[in-house]
C-alpha cells in the first residue's frame, strides 16, 4: 500500500537526527545572542542614553515600542517568505542586519536616529528570531520529536536575560554604553556564520507529487482563517501577552510599594525568567498524557489565581514568592505551546504564514498593555485593579485555548 504524502514547510523532509540536533543547538546559541543583545540590553541602556541624549526615558522608551511594532507589521510578510524560500537567506541577512545597528546604536547622538535604529532591529528581529527559527525547526523535523527540539531552543533561550542583563550591566557600568553595544554587537556578529552553517536552503520540489497535495499553498491558509478554534487561539495568545506585559512592567515597582527594598524586588522578580524555563518543561512532559491545549489552558488558570494572590499575600516575602512562582511557571508556555498547536493543527507548509498572523495581535498587546497598566495604575493609586486586570486576561487566555478545536490527539510514549 502507498504510504500517504506528510506535508512539511516549503516542501523540506526532516533531516537526519544529528544534523537536527546541530541545528537546534545552533539556533539556540543564535537565539540567546540575539534577544540577549537586540532586546533585553535596552533595558540596561534606557537611562544613561535618556541622559547623553538630553530626552526623558519615555522618549527613549517609545523607540523600543517602534521596533515591536516594526515586527509585528513584517509578521506575516515574513511569514510567507519563510514558507515559500525557506529561512537560511532571511536568518543570515537578519542578523548581519542586527550586528551593524548594534554598532549604528553606539553612535546615536539624536532621538530620530535611534528611532531609526530601533526600527531597523525590528526589521533584524523579525528575521532572525524566534518566529524564523521555529519555522526552520518545523520544518525539519518530524511531529513526534518537535516538540523536544522547540523545548530545547527554548530553555537555552530563556536564559537570554539572565546572561545579558549582568553582562550589559557591567559593561555599561565599566565602559560607558557606546563600547558596550561595540561589544555586544562583536558578540552578536557569530550568529550570522551559525545560521549560514546549519540553516539550509530550501530545495526545489519541482513536480514533486509527495509534496503536493489540496491542503497546501493559499487554500491552507484560507482553510485555517475560516477556523474558529484558530481565532479563539489568537484571542488566548493575545490576551495571555496583554497579562505577561502588563505584570513584567510593574512588578518591581508593586513589590516595592509594599515594603519590599528595592534589591529585594529585583531578585524576587529575577525568579521569573527561571521559572518560564520550569513551565515549559512541565509543560513538554505533561505532553505525553495531556493535550497541549488542555495543559495551556490550566497553566493560565494558575496565573489567574497567582495574580489575585500577590496583593493579598505581596507584602510578606514568603507571599511574594509564592505569588511570583505561581504566575512564572505559566511565564514561557505560550512561547512553545504556540508552535507546538500551530503544527497539531495545520499544514505545516504554511507554519510561518499562520504564525505571522498570531503574532500581529500579540505584539500589539505587547506594545500597548503596559501603557494601559501605567494608566490604570495612575488613575486608581493602587497596583490592586491592574493585578486584577491581568487575572481577567489570564482567565480569557485560559478559556479561550480549553475551547479551542483541539487538533490531534497527544502522542503516546
Amino acid at each position: 500500500m502507498t504510504r500517504p504524502a506528510v506535508a512539511y514547510a516549503g516542501g523540506r523532509r526532516p533531516s537526519s537526527r544529528r544534523g537536527n540536533r546541530q541545528l537546534v543547538a545552533a539556533l539556540a546559541i543564535t537565539q540567546t545572542i540575539g534577544y540577549g543583545t537586540l532586546h533585553y540590553a535596552f533595558a540596561v541602556f534606557l537611562v544613561p542614553i535618556a541622559a547623553d541624549l538630553h530626552v526623558s526615558t519615555t522618549a527613549v522608551t517609545g523607540t523600543f515600542t517602534a521596533s515591536v511594532l516594526t515586527s509585528a507589521a513584517l509578521a506575516v510578510p515574513v511569514g510567507r517568505r519563510l514558507d515559500r524560500h525557506g529561512g537560511r537567506a532571511l536568518m543570515i541577512c537578519g542578523s548581519l542586519l542586527g550586528t551593524v545597528l548594534l554598532v549604528a546604536w553606539s553612535q546615536v547622538d539624536r532621538l530620530w536616529q535611534l528611532y531609526a535604529v530601533q526600527v531597523g532591529i525590528g526589521i533584524a528581529s523579525s528575521a532572525s528570531l524566534y518566529e524564523a527559527a521555529f519555522a526552520v525547526i518545523i520544518a525539519r523535523h518530524r511531529p513526534e520529536r518537535r516538540s523536544a527540539a522547540l523545548l530545547a531552543l527554548t530553555v537555552v533561550a530563556g536564559f537570554a536575560g539572565t546572561i545579558f542583563l549582568p553582562l550589559t550591566g557591567w559593561l555599561t557600568a565599566q565602559h560607558g554604553w557606546r563600547t558596550a553595544l561595540f561589544v555586544l554587537a562583536a558578540v552578536h556578529a557569530v550568529t550570522a556564520p551559525l545560521h549560514a552553517a546549519v540553516v539550509r536552503p530550501a530545495p526545489c520540489t519541482g513536480g514533486d507529487p509527495a509534496h503536493q497535495h489540496a491542503g497546501s499553498g493559499a487554500p491552507a491558509v484560507r482553510a485555517a482563517l475560516t477556523d474558529s478554534g484558530f481565532w479563539l487561539l489568537a484571542a488566548g495568545l493575545t490576551a495571555h501577552t496583554v497579562a505577561i506585559s502588563a505584570y513584567t512592567v510593574l512588578l518591581v515597582a508593586a513589590l516595592i510599594s509594599w515594603g519590599h527594598p528595592p534589591a529585594s524586588a529585583a531578585a524576587i522578580a529575577g525568579l521569573l525568567g527561571v521559572l518560564s524555563v520550569a513551565g515549559r518543561l512541565i509543560t513538554t512532559g505533561l505532553r505525553r498524557r495531556y493535550r497541549t491545549t488542555t495543559i495551556t489552558a490550566t497553566v493560565f488558570a494558575v496565573q489567574a489565581f497567582a495574580a489575585l494572590g500577590l496583593p493579598l499575600l505581596g507584602a510578606t516575602t514568603g507571599g511574594a514568592l509564592a505569588a511570583v512562582a505561581g504566575f512564572g511557571l505559566g511565564f514561557g508556555v505560550a512561547t512553545i505551546a504556540k508552535p507546538v498547536i500551530l503544527a497539531e493543527r495545520y499544514d505545516t507548509r504554511r507554519y510561518a504564514t499562520l504564525a505571522g498572523v498570531l503574532v500581529v495581535p500579540m505584539a500589539l498587546a505587547k506594545a500597548g498593555a503596559p501603557l494601559a497598566a501605567a494608566a490604570l495604575h495612575t488613575g486608581t493609586h493602587s497596583y490592586t485593579p491592574v493585578l486584577a486586570a491581568i487575572a481577567c486576561c489570564c482567565a480569557v487566555a485560559a478559556v479561550a485555548i480549553g475551547t479551542s478545536r483541539g487538533g490531534s490527539a497527544p502522542p503516546r510514549p
